[in-house]
């Protein structure tokens, strides 16, 4: 099992950047892929961006601006979001998703999600 607790979010202006976190402990090496989720009132949750061990992935809407990163030894993704605008506002969700192999067979290929983190942005 693994358990995430996200964390970085609050009120900047538009223009502005964050830096979202998400601790991961447990199974934590039977992580395949991580990722950002955002989910705005009224709106379905979508997909900010995700990362593996080979390659990042980023929504239409955010590339040029986010930037995704995991590291390995501490556990801990991030999301660096420069250049904000109000459509970011949102709830952010660390997300992740485990191997369905060998010992992590147990525990994947089920998604863990962090508890959310507001971020919102004003014009």
């Amino acid at each position: 099992q693994v358990q995430l607790v996200d964390s970085g979010g609050g009120l900047v202006q538009a223009g502005g950047s964050l830096r979202l976190s998400c601790a991961a402990s447990g199974v934590t090496i039977c992580i395949s892929v991580m990722g950002w989720y955002r989910q705005a009132p009224g709106k379905e949750r979508e997909l900010v961006a995700s990362i593996t061990s080979g390659s990042t992935n980023y929504a239409d809407s955010v590339k040029g601006r986010f930037t995704i990163s995991r590291d390995n030894a501490n556990n801990e993704l991030s999301l660096q979001m420069n250049s904000l605008k109000p459509e970011d506002t949102a709830v952010y969700y660390c997300n992740a998703r485990l191997y369905d192999s060998g010992f992590c067979r147990r525990w994947g290929p089920n998604d863990y999600w962090g508890q959310g983190t507001q971020v919102t942005v004003s014009s």
